[in-house]
This record gives structure tokens, C-alpha cells and sequence, in this order.
């Protein structure tokens, strides 16, 4: 779980975490708390390094497979 938290931040992930971050602000400052569920699911990604990454969201093509 370390591992997952603290290695391989590339700028998909920084930018998720600064849009949360910009959500979590945004909330407090308009008093709008819905805004709080959106940086949640953010912070959520980008802590976890959830959705679709640098290499996109392919699935990937086996087409041979062992039997």
C-alpha cells in the first residue's frame, strides 16, 4: 500500500491532486458543499493512482492465451 501511495507520481497525478485541492477551496470559500464529493473522488484517484493513467485506458489485446 506504501508502495502505491508514495512511487511512480507523473503529472496525471499531480494534476489530479491540485484540482482536488482547487475543490476542496472552492467549497469553503462559495459555502457550496457538493464541491466537497468532487475533490473527494480527485484526491481519491490521485492518492491511489486510480483512472486512466499516461498509458491511457486500453484494455489490452491478448491474443494468444495459455490453456
Amino acid at each position: 500500500m506504501k508502495e502505491i501511495i508514495f512511487s511512480n507520481w507523473h503529472i496525471t497525478r499531480w494534476i489530479r491532486l491540485a484540482f482536488a485541492l482547487f475543490l476542496f477551496a472552492q467549497a469553503y470559500m462559495q459555502r457550496e458543499w457538493f464541491f466537497i464529493a468532487f475533490g473527494l473522488f480527485f484526491l481519491f484517484q490521485a492518492i491511489f493512482n486510480l483512472g486512466c493513467g499516461p498509458n491511457g485506458c486500453a484494455v489490452p489485446n491478448n491474443k494468444y492465451s495459455k490453456r
